[in-house]
């Protein structure tokens, strides 16, 4: 294996390597190992170091060359992991070196999606959890207050003043009940019961917006993607606007790798495919079997015609497919006459050249 592919490893090996270099630094602050396996777990987080010190190189080279390989978050985290445990051995204490190792926890986030899908979510939700958040501070005040008004008196220790009693509101709150601070009166008790109802009430909120937010987001990334596979079809290109919507919905993208079957003969045919890119294989009598590339569809005389499936159709090469059911070929027959038109045609040619698919 090559230098430079060994340096780019996948985001699986990164974060495999960054979890072996944590858990080394975990290990080293256990006082019962001896000096021979400190040294050599110490001399293994050295090795890590290296490896990220050419791992930083590589990148930095790739960045400057403007190749498309690294991007400067990639970069900066590959700086990070490379400048911060070198300040903690050049001046932190011989005990604590190797605790600045724990920024390694940021390399597996070298391509990660997920934060800037996160941070797409936040940005668009941000009034509706200010909102909520609004509300928990209200909350959480409100309740400290009447907790010190209540309970004041009683237990002087614990909610002498609010912000002693805003512990307990936060604990309440969050209804995670250390039971370190109890109310003592029955309207003490009430209050805790209301402000535990509350919390769980704000929590579901801030669940919810979140969830909806990631759900939306999801939606609109796959519709983009199906509008840029449909848009690949030629049999769509003369689809108005608000046709060409309903088929982006109706569509559902699949991958296919290289050999793998993707309907048998015998099979009930409850859908059709449209190939976007590679080229798949349709078993026939004849010595050479029928290849369909990039803009045909497969699979159309079976949904028709509700018979069984009269080919076996494989991946020549990893393909890439769009799929339409049953009930959305009807639903686009009624809406898109000229498409199904042109599929049942060419179901049609077939069915006269046969074999049938």
């Amino acid at each position: 294996m090559s230098a430079r592919p060994l340096l780019r490893m996948s985001d699986a090996a990164n974060g495999i390597l960054a979890a072996a270099g944590l858990v080394v630094v975990a290990a080293l602050t256990a006082t019962s190992f001896g000096a021979a396996a400190r040294l050599a777990l110490e001399g293994f987080l050295v090795g890590i170091w290296g490896f990220y010190v050419l791992q930083l190189t590589d990148t930095l080279m790739a960045l400057g060359a403007r190749d498309g390989r690294a991007s400067v978050p990639e970069a900066t985290i590959d700086l990070i992991a490379v400048i911060v445990p070198l300040v903690g051995f050049l001046f932190a204490s011989t005990r604590d070196q190797s605790l600045y190792c724990g920024v390694w926890l940021l390399k597996p986030l070298r391509h990660s999606t997920f934060f800037r899908l996160l941070g797409r979510v936040v940005s668009r939700a941000a009034p509706n959890l200010i909102g909520v958040t609004s509300l928990f501070g209200i909350v959480l005040f409100g309740a400290s207050l009447v907790a010190y008004l209540i309970e004041r008196d009683i237990q002087p220790e614990k909610f002498g003043s609010i912000p002693q009693a805003m512990w307990w509101a936060v604990v309440t709150l969050s209804t995670t009940g250390y039971g370190d601070e109890i109310p003592q009166t029955l309207a003490g008790r009430v209050l805790a019961g209301l402000v535990m109802m509350s919390g769980i009430g704000i929590f579901a909120l801030w669940a919810g917006i979140l969830a909806t937010g990631f759900f939306e987001e999801v939606r609109r990334q796959d519709f983009v993607r199906n509008w840029q596979l449909v848009a690949a079809v030629p049999l769509f290109e003369k689809l108005g606007s608000a046709a060409f919507v309903e088929i982006v919905r109706a569509l559902r993208p699949r991958v296919v790798p290289a050999g793998a079957i993707i309907c048998r003969k015998g099979e009930a045919g409850d859908q059709m495919f449209f190939i976007v890119e590679g080229r798949v294989s349709i078993a026939t009598p004849l010595p050479t079997p029928i290849e369909l590339g990039p803009g045909s569809f497969f699979g159309e005389m079976a949904l028709i015609t509700g018979e069984p499936r009269s080919a076996t159709v494989s991946a020549a090469t990893e393909v890439s497919l769009l799929t339409l059911y049953s009930e959305d070929f009807q639903m686009l027959s009624s809406s898109n006459p000229e498409i199904a038109d042109v599929i049942r045609k060419t179901a049609d040619e077939r069915r006269g050249a046969a074999p049938r698919h």
